[in-house]
């Protein structure tokens, strides 16, 4: 059996103003840095040790690594950073307030385009395409690679590869691994590790700031999985999760 722990990064300043973030980087809130070192604490208090850190190119992610692995006095572990570890992209959505675009579009609608498995929300047009893309960080991406927008299903497709091609092989070797990652690509995992439908993957809410461990067997699929902390606290940030449009 093995072991892999996940961390959604701490609310971000636009998670506390409900607005679509996607690739936009923003910081962690006061709240979210809050929840990044409580992470830190119960993975202290429950003995938890890393050979290896994974996280995303947003700064909200590598963040939260930062204070988690800071509270473990564990700064100098191995950091691997990629993109395709990134939030799922929201396109021409990014910026928007969640209730305002339910508002707007009938919250049936925007419900499709946040939780729906293969619909992608509305697409970046040229200018935005072009105005996004100059961020360096992304300069090494083919234009396939670069999204205008994604689905879940998007999302699995470069984060389930990426797992499989660069984090497995640490975990079959036995090296204790942290993700710390956003909600729609630990979604993506999450889909991976459980073998859940398309219509099941929808259900699931991964709160902020809160470990969930997987114990997985060879083929890396679940044999367990459970958040650490209070489980009623946990359960009412799925709530709020769930009803972010509202």
């Amino acid at each position: 059996m093995y072991k892999l722990v996940l961390v959604r990064h701490g609310e971000s300043e636009w998670n506390k103003l409900n607005l679509f973030t996607g690739w936009t980087d923003v910081d962690l809130s006061d709240n979210g840095i809050n929840e990044a070192k409580s992470a830190g604490e119960i993975l202290k208090k429950d003995k938890y040790h890393f050979d290896i850190v994974f996280t995303s190119y947003l700064r909200r992610a590598i963040h939260t690594m930062n204070y988690v692995l800071d509270i473990l006095h564990a700064d100098y572990l191995p950091i691997r950073k990629s993109w395709r570890l990134n939030e799922r992209h929201y396109g021409a959505l990014q910026g928007l307030n969640k209730s305002e675009t339910a508002a707007k579009f009938g919250k049936e609608q925007v419900q499709i385009w946040r939780r729906s498995f293969d619909v992608r929300p509305p697409e970046f047009n040229d200018a935005e395409f072009e105005k996004f893309y100059q961020d360096e960080r992304y300069n090494a991406l083919s234009i396939e690679e670069k999204p205008r927008a994604e689905s879940l299903k998007d999302t699995i497709a470069r984060a389930a590869p990426y797992f499989e091609k660069e984090i497995k092989p640490y975990i079959l070797a036995g090296k204790d691994v942290l993700i710390v990652a956003h909600g729609n690509s630990i979604r993506a995992l999450v889909k991976y590790f459980d073998n859940l439908s398309d219509e099941e993957i929808v259900g699931v809410n991964i709160p902020t700031g809160v470990p969930l461990v997987y114990e997985l067997n060879a083929e890396m699929k679940a044999e367990k999985s459970y958040y650490l902390g209070d489980q009623e606290a946990i359960k009412r940030k799925q709530e709020a999760v769930k009803n972010q449009v509202k």
